[in-house]
């Protein structure tokens, strides 16, 4: 069992920016595929950004390109999510999920990957 946290969410004006993160209790996430999905209020969650294993590759939705960078740290351990210029709609609530056989073609389905956190809160005020 792998147990997600994510933290790094808050308030923010549009224009400024945000470090997510994503941990794994007591593991390392180098064997992980670890994606970031959101959810606003009234919508389904949609994918924004995936790391694939060891970090092979990195993927991205349309919507959040050349804003948002998805990275891992040196010990593995932590998964985050860059973003930058920030825009009202990029408010939601942002999950991180991981997955051991994620292939390129399910990237970014959610069902591909085997856990999830909670969430943490992203507020962007115009």
């Amino acid at each position: 069992q792998v147990q997600l946290v994510e933290s790094g969410g808050g308030m923010v004006q549009a224009g400024g920016s945000l470090r997510l993160s994503c941990a794994a209790s007591g593991r390392t996430l180098s064997t992980y595929a670890v994606a970031w999905f959101r959810q606003a209020p009234g919508k389904e969650r949609e994918f924004v950004a995936a790391t694939r294993q060891n970090g092979m590759s990195t993927h991205y939705a349309d919507s959040v390109k050349g804003r948002f960078t998805v990275s891992r740290d040196n010990a593995k351990t932590t998964v985050y999510l860059q973003m930058n210029n920030l825009k009202p709609e990029d408010t939601a609530l942002y999950y991180c999920a991981a997955g051991r056989r994620v292939i390129l073609s399910a990237i970014s389905a959610l069902s591909a990957y085997d856990y999830q956190g909670q969430g943490t809160q992203v507020t962007v005020s115009s």
